[in-house]
């Protein structure tokens, strides 16, 4: 089976389709020479997971997915949340740990979750899955591995962030992990 992701974001194809193993074959925006900048207005994850799908498969008519994820820290009252790639007014990663990092200061309460929304459309149809994965906000930034904020996402049982796991780990527990197995299992009952 063939579905577009609805992204031209590597990491996240690479790491989908590790996820996803050989039963789906992943295409992003730049494979269907898509390099419009899709609209993402919601204050959801849900509405801009769907407003990203909708908007390709309008465009394209192929089945296709998107997803929205954040980090939600429960000291910053679920921030950054929906905000979470331009937390720092800016798509850099580093000054959007360090925002966080600033803003957390000293406050004990670093409970966060990573949350990922995948909206898949299938015919026209939209499907709904939700991955998520609790954990802490660590003082500093620590590993080089993944994106995003893995260096600063403890999970939930574990001593190292995410920047610090290899990938295989990684993507056997992550947010995404969690969303991608429940999207891959619709996706392969429906044929």
């Amino acid at each position: 089976m063939e579905l577009i992701f609805a992204s031209n974001n590597q990491h996240k194809l690479n790491e989908i389709q590790a996820i996803a193993g050989n039963k789906i074959s992943l295409k992003s925006l730049k494979d269907i020479s898509c390099f419009d900048e899709i609209p993402e207005t919601g204050r959801t994850f849900e509405i801009n997971a769907g407003q990203k799908s909708r908007y390709i498969y309008d465009r394209f008519h192929v089945s296709c997915f998107a997803d929205d994820s954040g980090l939600e820290i429960d000291g910053l009252n679920g921030e950054p949340g929906v905000d979470s790639a331009h937390y720092s007014g800016s798509r850099d990663f580093g000054k959007n740990m360090e925002l966080v990092l600033s803003n957390l200061g000293d406050n004990p309460n670093r409970r966060a979750r990573f949350r990922t929304v995948i909206s898949l459309l299938l015919n026209g149809e939209e499907h709904l899955f939700e991955g998520t994965i609790e954990g802490n906000i660590t003082r500093e930034i620590c590993g080089t591995k993944g994106f995003g904020y893995d260096p600063i996402f403890i999970p939930e049982g574990y001593d190292v962030t995410f920047a610090e796991m290899d990938a295989e780990e990684k993507n056997r527990i992550s947010h995404r992990a969690v969303a991608v197995r429940k999207m891959v299992v619709a996706a392969l009952s429906s044929q």
